[in-house]
């Protein structure tokens, strides 16, 4: 975590320096940005221990999908927790996990319901399809995190 937050901090300072026009909108969002960066630090995690469980240790595909994603569920909870909403109200971890996770199960269930719209009903591509669902699903999960899940409270503030 520690090598990842040192090259944050180098590519912001290098933004910062070499586009210093883009600097200021970047900061003004930039849990937006960091909301993208961990959802992609999730896929990287889920595919990483897929390809190992799966491919390199044959484990079967449906157990190394499900470890794939219990892990890739758990960085994002830190990240959105801890790193991007900072959050570090020890009080409330079990509140959230457990509304994160109630989310996290709605959102599945949406995508595949839109996805199965989309194709079937509006003969959407299937891949372009699964593009708009995960941005919709993205954008509505960035809301329900950031007001409902990690949200401040007055004692968080002291």
């Amino acid at each position: 975590m520690k090598i990842f937050l040192n090259f944050l901090t180098k590519s912001r300072n290098f933004v910062a320096y070499r586009y210093p026009h883009l600097s200021a909108p970047l900061l003004r969002h930039k849990s937006i940005i960091k909301f993208l960066m961990s959802g992609a630090m999730a896929g990287v995690v889920d595919l990483s221990v897929l390809f190992v469980l799966h491919g390199l240790l044959n484990v079967s595909v449906v157990i190394a999908t499900s470890a794939a994603y219990i892990a890739s569920f758990w960085i994002s909870f830190y990240l959105q927790k801890f790193w991007i909403f900072c959050n570090h109200n020890q009080k409330q971890l079990y509140h959230q996990l457990v509304l994160y996770f109630l989310f996290a199960f709605i959102n599945l269930n949406l995508n595949g319901y839109l996805m199965h719209v989309l194709v079937n009903r509006y003969q959407v591509w299937y891949l372009g399809a699964q593009i708009i669902v995960s941005l919709a699903i993205g954008f509505d999960s960035f809301l329900l995190y950031k007001f409902i899940v990690f949200r401040k409270h007055h004692e968080d503030e002291q």
